[in-house]
């Protein structure tokens, strides 16, 4: 397996070299504020996943809550670190998830059309429009007032692509969900420059 962390370390250094110093103290303060936030309300193993159903980006809506999966919860197509995430898992967990039955889904706040940004991967991509479902499993944020002229700079108006006016977005997560729609794993992360480790995806999937 590739080394997800050399690579969100490497496009750290590649971001950092891009964009304006004054803007990566905005965005870096922000992020440190969000690291030591200890994740008391997110959903914790052994509990229910609630039973809802998104949709993916032709707008046919899908169950989240049927197991077994593995559920990735990113900020948007937008951020490169979801990105390169997401790529990674598809290279690295996909192939071992289909040979053991277990589904790979990966959700984000944005508008289904969005959502199309994603369509060269190959697993299911829906939109939890309104952090709905990420707010049920506690695992949502409101961005800093602050911090909007920053983003708006590097991506476009965060409020036009979600089709909200409130600044939510979800910590990037993954869960893994058993056939009973039960949570047995999930590992939050309020620094979005980090994310979960492939092998420890599959080490909870292969607990199932």
């Amino acid at each position: 397996m590739g080394d997800l962390n050399t690579g969100l370390a490497q496009l750290r250094g590649d971001v950092a070299s891009h964009v304006p110093a004054e803007i990566a103290e905005v965005l870096k303060a922000d992020r440190e504020k969000f690291v030591d936030v200890v994740a008391e309300t997110a959903a914790k193993p052994g509990t229910v996943m609630p039973d809802f159903t998104l949709p993916d980006a032709t707008g046919t809506r899908v169950s989240v809550a049927e197991g077994p999966a593995v559920v990735v919860f990113y900020r948007g197509a937008w951020c490169p670190y979801c990105n390169l995430a997401l790529r990674t898992y598809q290279r690295e967990i996909l192939p071992e998830l289909e040979k053991l039955g277990v589904k790979l889904i990966a959700i984000s706040p944005q508008l289904p059309d969005d959502s199309l940004s994603t369509k060269d991967l190959e697993f299911t991509v829906l939109s939890d429009v309104g952090n709905e479902l990420g707010r049920a499993l506690g695992i949502t944020f409101r961005l800093a007032p602050e911090t909007k002229p920053a983003f708006d700079t590097l991506i476009g108006d965060v409020e036009k692509i979600n089709g909200e006016a409130d600044w939510e977005l979800p910590y990037p997560t993954v869960l893994v969900v058993d056939r009973d729609r039960v949570i047995r794993y999930i590992d939050v992360h309020p620094d979005y420059t980090t994310r979960t480790d492939p092998a420890d995806v599959l080490a909870a999937v292969k607990t199932l």
